[in-house]
């Protein structure tokens, strides 16, 4: 009797293990793209249309957070019902619309990455973005905690409902 539990409870956590190891952050619970409108806090949120997101740019302050508990065995979800773990490369955006991928570029480095904006939020005044930790990793803003960036829409939504943005312009 003794063994068996110790091998359920090793299969419990071998199962567990592979859950975690998960590393699609895709989820197949939305169809197209989220623009509903939506309140926190008493204020009313309108995102952006699709047209509108194409091409999109903005400047401001970006924040990061972690939705994991558990050293990433426990997982946060997004607003679209997507899976967050620590090493996906994730943001949260309050008027973007869902999903949608962005460069994101520290102001103060140079150095940028591109992320799948999947989440709402940050409900922080001045704040336009909020970052994995793994994203703030890349702009080495993580032990900063704030850092100005430029956000440029790349695509809005997954499979058939993508929609590329223009191509950035070069300078010359």
């Amino acid at each position: 009797m003794h063994t068996g539990i110790i091998r359920g409870t090793a299969m419990l956590a071998g199962l567990l293990w592979l859950a975690a190891c998960s590393s699609s952050p895709k989820s197949r619970d939305y169809p197209g793209y989220m623009t509903r409108p939506y309140t926190i806090r008493g204020h009313r949120y309108h995102p952006m249309s699709v047209e509108q997101a194409l091409g999109f740019e903005q400047t401001g302050i970006a924040s990061h957070y972690n939705e994991c508990a558990l050293w990433g065995l426990v997982s946060g979800s997004t607003a679209i019902g997507e899976n967050v773990r620590p090493w996906h490369l994730h943001a949260a955006h309050p008027t973007l619309p869902l999903p949608c991928e962005v460069l994101v570029q520290s102001l103060r480095t140079g150095k940028s990455v591109k992320v799948r904006v999947n989440d709402r939020g940050p409900f922080v005044r001045n704040r336009i973005i909020d970052l994995s930790e793994k994203a703030a990793e890349h702009l080495d803003m993580k032990h900063h905690g704030l850092d100005k960036v430029r956000i440029t829409v790349l695509s809005v939504g997954d499979g058939k409902w993508k929609r590329e943005a223009p191509p950035l312009a070069t300078p010359a």
